[in-house]
């Protein structure tokens, strides 16, 4: 008789061995999983190097630029707002760090009598990548250029799963065959992967990771920087220049006259930015023109050049935000090039295309009404940085970038805006987009915490081929003050400004308006940038002591 709640002797012999059953499902489960990443890994490392060996896109990337055409306008509006720049390597981060949890879970299925499923798995994940490869926007010439990193990622990523699953998956049991008999079969074993060799799993996972860490190794030789391509471009001088670089004011903090263009602000679609060789470059003028053009890099060069001060506004820009610069353009006139082809009658319109497939449409009178709208081959004294759009972009003074700033653009249609729609309006942007007159603070910064005393607020003010007039702040509710202008360059350039207060303690408003040439006063009803441009006026909050 029993005096006591403890179970049977055979009956805690039981419960230990399920619990250690448990266990050793759970540590070969991770094995399981950790080998597949290792087998993505080492895919993904393959289809990287294929890709910068071709100039094709890697899976990732052409899944990435699916997921940016996809996703609806508020969420892109988001990422451009609250990311900026970090959005594209934070979606490939994302996409990687998806396939490497999926890959471990089919991974793990395999250690649980799975290894098809797994497998399996893992080779839809390659087909999608492949069949995205092939709608891809991509700046790859030929579709097998496009197709081959994602083919060898999709058979690579098949092998490598097949290869670390072999010896960690359990076998699967027949309908109605049970397990043999034997003294040391429990319960538990038909979870249990039968003939797991330890060392021949670390082995090939070890060579799977050292083939991985070997082709991202690989990939960084062969890519490269590609600044050769950049290195052979000598900026050409020009007879029509834009005289000396003015100095601007040299504050604490006000953004400088010219940008630098490292420091340029960049808003596009792609996660890989082209790299392509000016020797091969080529833009076709075709459409309602009479005379058909295929210009290379060097009949550019050759042609008229002119030089000009211009700054570029994105339409993603809120109020006060970033994503304004100036710099300093060289370029052939587009008009020119017009004039060569002879526009026909009726037309209104270009459609330019990027290397990637990438639309905007461009009003044809913007390009022919004397402003400085260039094919800019060098951008602040250098040939155009790839991000920017090298080996040759669009520049248009007086237009959102979405409408007219192509980069690295390759086919320039004349046409009429009823018989295509681009990129951008398709996604509700404005067909027609001129910039709208804008101001921003930059000193004081929001919640600054100032003395009392004399102190001086300033910023940028802009209204591209209008160019800008008057600058004036108020000080919380007060009257508007005009602020000192710095020297004008063009009415294609932002101003500089500078205002001199006398702060007094407490908490303060500063806010700013601008009034551009031709006496028309910023808005001051507030709109997001969606459809064609964000207004109002850019505030900040200071506490003075």
């Amino acid at each position: 008789m029993h005096t006591t709640d403890e179970p049977p002797r055979n009956n805690r012999a039981g419960i230990g061995r399920r619990r250690r059953g448990s266990r050793h499902r759970v540590r070969v489960a991770l094995v399981g999983a950790l080998g597949g990443i290792v087998a993505a890994g080492t895919a993904l490392a393959l289809g990287y190097l294929v890709a910068n060996l071709t100039g094709g896109p890697w899976p990732v990337d052409a899944v990435g630029v699916q997921v940016i055409d996809w996703s609806p306008g508020p969420v892109k509006d988001w990422a451009v707002r609250t990311l900026g720049t970090a959005d594209r390597p934070l979606l490939r981060v994302g996409i990687c760090t998806t396939l490497l949890v999926i890959a471990a879970v089919a991974g793990a299925l395999a250690t649980r009598g799975h290894r098809r499923t797994a497998i399996t798995i893992a080779g839809t994940l390659g087909l999608i990548g492949v069949t995205f490869a092939l709608v891809s926007r991509s700046a790859a010439t030929t579709t097998y250029n496009r197709l081959l990193p994602a083919t060898i990622t999709f058979v690579a990523a098949v092998a490598a799963m097949a290869v670390v699953t072999r010896g960690v998956s359990a076998p699967t049991r027949r309908s109605g065959s049970p397990a043999e008999p034997g003294p040391a079969s429990t319960p538990d074993d038909s979870a249990q992967p039968a003939g797991f060799d330890r060392r021949r799993f670390l082995v090939t996972v070890s060579a799977l990771a050292v083939a991985g860490g070997g082709a991202v190794g690989a990939s960084r030789v062969v890519g490269g920087s590609g600044d050769e391509l950049r290195t052979r471009v000598r900026v050409p001088r020009v007879q029509d220049g834009a005289g000396p670089v003015r100095a601007g004011l040299d504050l604490p903090g006000i953004s400088p006259f010219m940008t630098q263009n490292e420091k340029f602000y960049r808003v596009d679609t792609l996660l890989q930015v082209p790299r392509i060789d000016p020797r091969q470059w080529e833009l076709r003028v075709h459409g309602l023109v009479g005379n058909e053009l295929r210009l290379s890099f060097d009949e550019l060069l050759r042609r008229r050049l002119i030089e000009r001060d211009i700054t570029l506004t994105c339409v993603s820009n809120e109020v006060g935000g970033p994503y304004v610069g100036n710099a300093r353009w060289i370029g052939v006139p587009i008009a020119d090039i017009l004039r060569e082809a002879g526009v026909q009658e009726g037309a209104d319109a270009v459609k330019s295309t990027s290397v990637d497939g990438l639309t905007i449409g461009t009003p044809l009178s913007a390009l022919t009404d004397g402003r400085d709208a260039i094919f800019a081959l060098a951008m602040n004294g250098e040939p155009l940085p790839f991000e920017h759009g090298f080996p040759v972009r669009m520049v248009v003074p007086g237009l959102y970038g979405y409408v007219s700033a192509t980069k690295w653009i390759v086919d320039f249609e004349v046409t009429r805006f009823r018989n295509f729609s681009a990129y951008w309006t398709d996604r509700g942007w404005s067909v027609e987009a001129p910039v709208k007159t804008s101001s921003r603070i930059d000193v004081p910064r929001g919640f600054a915490n100032l003395r009392a005393g004399p102190t001086i607020a300033a910023g940028v003010a802009w209204a591209q081929h209008r160019g800008i007039s008057k600058v004036e702040v108020r000080i919380d509710d007060g009257p508007w003050q005009s602020a000192t202008l710095a020297p004008a360059d063009t009415t294609d350039t932002w101003r500089q400004w500078t205002y001199r207060w006398n702060a007094t303690p407490g908490t303060h408003k500063l806010t700013v308006r601008a009034t551009d040439g031709n006496g028309e006063l910023q808005a001051d009803r507030e709109a997001p940038p969606r459809p064609n441009g964000s207004s109002g006026l850019h505030n900040t909050v200071v506490m003075v002591s």
